[in-house]
């Protein structure tokens, strides 16, 4: 890709999506690890998501933490999630 495409938005093959994990219960909460590909490492990614009444909610967690397998980035984005859950609770849906 050449260095104006880059500067004016063209497309590079930067960070994409990895295959989600499947969702785990956590005192009420759904979490899915949800890796992120990024130049041959898996950034530690997930979709917090809990009803809230009757409402969906969801929250997605993005971290700058990098792991070498998408196995390791899936276990890690599981315990970074339930963190967050322990920590802030339903507080994480704030805007």
């Amino acid at each position: 890709m050449s260095l104006l495409s880059r500067l004016f938005g063209g497309k590079s093959g930067g960070d994409a999506p990895a295959s989600s994990g499947p969702a785990e219960e956590y005192k009420g909460y759904a979490i899915t690890p949800a890796p992120i590909q990024s130049g041959g490492q898996y950034r530690v990614a997930a979709r917090i998501e809990k009803t809230i009444d009757g409402t969906l909610r969801t929250h997605s967690l993005t971290r700058a933490d990098t792991m070498a397998s998408q196995e390791d980035a899936m276990a890690i984005s599981l315990a970074k999630a339930k963190q967050v859950i322990d920590e802030q609770g339903d507080r994480i849906f704030q805007i």
